[in-house]
């Protein structure tokens, strides 16, 4: 089973993503952050990372930079409720930068699943913003 690393600034967000993942017999590594995801990600690692873009103390778009940087080969989901501040575009970005799969919130754990299936799958195409 992997590890996912988690990293959300809405707390039911992670909980909902962790008792989902858990389920299903996963690891789940836990940040409210960036800052907290960078430091999670270097204290415990993952094989997947599922970022939110927009929170406070350091963004999902630095912390993907970070984590390319650092673990090129690391599968990176985006997620964003930017539709509601006009900023979606943000996700597309996420994409450029080489995030594997973009969420906009809010989504189904279906979407979440496939997103989770296709990065634990390997390299291949990237998901277009729904």
């Amino acid at each position: 089973m992997a590890r996912i690393l988690v990293v959300d600034d809405d707390p039911g967000i992670r909980g909902v993503l962790q008792r989902a993942f858990e389920r299903q017999g996963h690891t789940v590594v836990l940040a409210a952050d960036g800052l907290e995801g960078a430091r999670a990600w270097r204290e415990h690692g993952a094989d997947v990372a599922f970022l939110d873009i927009h929170m406070p103390e350091m963004d999902g778009i630095e912390l993907l930079a970070q984590l390319r940087a650092a673990a090129p080969a690391l599968p990176v989901i985006a997620m964003s409720g930017g539709d509601q501040t006009h900023r979606l575009s943000l996700l597309r970005d996420a994409l450029l930068l080489g995030a594997r799969a973009a969420l906009a919130k809010p989504f189904s754990l279906d979407e979440v699943n496939a997103a989770l299936g296709r990065a634990l799958e390997g390299p291949g195409g990237e998901q277009a913003v729904p």
